[in-house]
């Protein structure tokens, strides 16, 4: 990944988010997307989370956001900054790409609902690469134009349940991969999220905290 971790986005509208569920796609990644809650979606204003990266022993990278849904704001706050910038503007900071990237880390369940622009393959009984749980793997390519990193390739290992367990990120559709695990699932209002994931050591590398949702 890029030293931001950038991963891309085609973002649909949110009108989607608040379709009637009868007329939602019964696909797996949407399957996944309604594991974490996608159908009570329409319910929240606002979802707040500080984005932890851990770079190497003694350095962590910290941004704290606010998204507010409804006006289609962000709120960014860094080590040396904050403000708040609108996702209509004709010009978005450079700090949108990371808003981008973190929330695919915390969101990427609701992203296979809202994105656009991908294919997906699924390949049953495969052991995640990780922890070696028997899993279905849910393969998603996006499309070579879009978003901040066009053409990268993510390999969701799902339980029974349809919750992510493991992921791999492979640049540009590449063979080989970076997985991490999807740990500490909680609830927050109707929805819920993945707080912490591991690297193949064990090691805690990217996690959420200070979460709200309204």
């Amino acid at each position: 990944m890029k030293k931001l971790l950038f991963i891309p986005i085609l973002l649909l509208s949110l009108v989607f988010a608040c379709q009637q569920k009868e007329t939602l796609p019964d696909t797996l990644p949407m399957q996944v997307a309604k594991a974490y809650g996608f159908e009570n979606f329409d319910k929240i204003k606002a979802i707040g989370y500080t984005w932890n990266v851990q770079r190497d022993s003694v350095t962590t990278v910290s941004r704290t956001w606010k998204w507010n849904i409804q006006d289609s704001t962000v709120f960014y706050a860094g080590s040396d900054t904050s403000f708040t910038y609108s996702q209509l503007a004709d010009s978005l900071p450079k700090q949108d790409g990371a808003f981008i990237n973190d929330k695919y880390w915390a969101l990427m369940p609701f992203q296979l609902a809202w994105d656009s622009g991908y294919t997906y393959e699924v390949l049953e009984n495969v052991s995640s690469p990780i922890q070696g749980i028997p899993s279905t793997k849910l393969s998603i390519l996006y499309g070579a134009e879009g978003g901040y990193t066009p053409g990268d390739a993510y390999d969701l290992y799902l339980d029974e349940a349809h919750k992510i367990l493991e992921w791999t990120f492979r640049r540009g559709n590449g063979v080989e991969g970076r997985t991490w695990t999807w740990e500490k699932a909680a609830s927050f209002g109707p929805i819920q999220l993945s707080l912490e994931h591991k690297d193949a050591a064990g090691k805690r590398f990217i996690w959420l905290s200070d979460v709200t949702v309204e």
